[in-house]
């Protein structure tokens, strides 16, 4: 393989893992009020309104099926694709981080996470990290993880269903220490990338909020909008574990990304569900 070709395999499969997370939004979205699933046919029309062509969305789905993300299904003979078990469950979870967030009080205690992995199963300790990182969770030490109290079933059943909770023992309780507990979850926790993340939001969709409250937006510009929006929003809700505020820097930007996306969501997802609709069923 030449460099030139390796460099256009690579950007092939960048602009692949953009499309994906698309395409789980779409059937998070709107599969999952068809009886999880969607003809080969609705799903390239509804990405071709996005501007990603059909070749890319085939290879997008050929990569989440062999992930086990999507499985191929005929329904009355028509081809088309549901959302595996496991990821229904991890969207219905999703719902709630999205948009039912949660913010934790200091009453609510917290969540210790710890694991331990044999080293002939390093992978697992990858999966582990992934999974607790997904979570919100911040790290106290090597192999003790934290997060808010309000998060302990959430991380039990998360860890369960991936096949993990035989390393890990979960424990809750308060913290008693002395110090500065603010300081210890800015060490826990990034919470640098969490603000330049909510900025990079707001600075990106103040504008967008502002235009479709001046001119209420018709159904396919609004699908154009909100899918890629709610794309980029979901990712936050699970790096963010919804800390007590008095834990956080006075000019903490979480709350005001959170308000934002909820105006968005309000002012755009009927409109882009209407567009959907006109795919999926034809105009009404």
């Amino acid at each position: 393989m030449t460099a030139q070709t390796a460099s256009a395999t690579t950007a092939t499969g960048e602009r692949e893992s953009r499309h994906a997370p698309l395409i789980l939004t779409l059937f998070g979205l709107y599969a999952r009020g068809e009886h999880n699933w969607l003809s080969v046919a609705s799903l390239i029309g509804l990405m071709a309104d996005l501007g990603v062509e059909s070749r890319a969305v085939r290879s997008s789905v050929s990569r989440m099926k062999r992930r086990d993300v999507l499985r191929g299904e005929r329904r009355e003979g028509v081809a088309g694709y549901s959302l595996a078990e496991s990821t229904l469950q991890t969207l219905a979870e999703g719902d709630v981080r999205i948009f039912h967030r949660a913010r934790a009080s200091r009453e609510d205690g917290w969540v210790l996470v710890v694991f331990s992995v044999p080293e002939s199963e390093r992978e697992k300790r990858h999966e582990l990290r992934t999974a607790l990182t997904r979570l919100g969770l911040g790290t106290v030490a090597s192999g003790v993880w934290v997060a808010p109290g309000h998060l302990a079933d959430e991380a039990r059943r998360t860890l369960e269903r991936r096949g993990l909770s035989g390393y890990v023992d979960l424990f809750t309780g308060d913290h008693f220490a002395s110090g500065d507990l603010g300081a210890k979850v800015r060490s826990w926790w990034d919470l640098d990338e969490l603000t330049a993340m909510y900025a990079d939001f707001l600075d990106r969709y103040r504008p967008v909020l502002e235009a479709v409250t001046r001119r209420e937006p018709q159904p396919l510009e609004a699908f154009r909008i909100y899918v890629p929006m709610l794309t980029e929003w979901r990712r936050m809700p699970y790096r963010d574990p919804g800390l007590p505020l008095e834990l956080l820097p006075p000019e903490w930007n979480g709350v005001a990304a959170g308000e934002l996306f909820d105006q968005l969501n309000t002012a755009l997802s009927t409109p882009a569900a209407a567009h959907a609709a006109a795919v999926l069923h034809g105009p009404r």
